[in-house]
C-alpha cells in the first residue's frame, strides 16, 4: 500500500538529544507522527516529520516554537515483508522513469515492512499514479 503523505523539514543543531528533545515536545502536545527520519547536513542536521495529522502538527509546531519549512510530499509505503519487497516498489517508479531523492526502508517485524520515499515535486503526480497510490 502506498499513500501520499505531507512531511516537513527543520534545521537542528547536531547535538546529543535534540531529535529527543523534539520528539518529547510533540508527545506532550499529542502528536502522532507515520515516519520521523533524520541526518546531519553542513554543521547540524535536518529531520523531518511525517506527521498522521497535519493540522495538529503544525498547530503544535506553531505553539512549541518550531521552526518547520513548508509542507511537501512524500510516500508512505506499508506492506507485507518478503524478500525484495522495497525492490518492487522502487521497480515501478524506475519504470515511470522517476527518480527517487531519498528513500528510508525498514523491517516492521510481524511480516511487515514499511518505507519513506520522496520524489522531485514536479514527479508526485506521475508517482502517485504508478504506485497507485491514494
Amino acid at each position: 500500500m502506498a499513500r501520499k503523505v505531507d512531511y516537513f523539514a527543520m534545521k537542528i543543531p547536531n547535538r546529543a538529544g535534540e531529535a529527543a528533545r523534539l520528539l518529547r515536545a510533540l508527545g506532550k502536545a499529542g502528536v502522532n507522527l507515520l515516519a520521523f527520519t533524520g541526518f546531519p547536513t553542513g554543521r547540524g542536521s535536518q529531520v523531518d516529520f511525517v506527521p498522521a495529522n497535519t493540522g495538529a502538527f503544525l498547530k503544535a509546531a506553531r505553539k512549541i516554537g518550531f521552526r518547520v519549512g513548508k509542507k511537501k510530499t512524500g510516500f508512505l509505503i506499508q506492506g507485507k515483508d518478503r524478500t525484495g519487497a522495497l525492490a518492487s516498489v522502487l521497480g515501478k517508479l524506475a519504470k515511470a522513469r522517476i527518480n527517487v531523492i531519498a528513500v528510508d526502508g525498514v523491517s516492521a517485524g510481524g511480516k511487515r515492512f514499511g518505507a519513506i520515499l520522496w520524489v522531485k515535486r514536479k514527479d508526485v503526480g506521475r508517482a502517485t499514479r504508478a504506485l497507485g497510490a491514494r
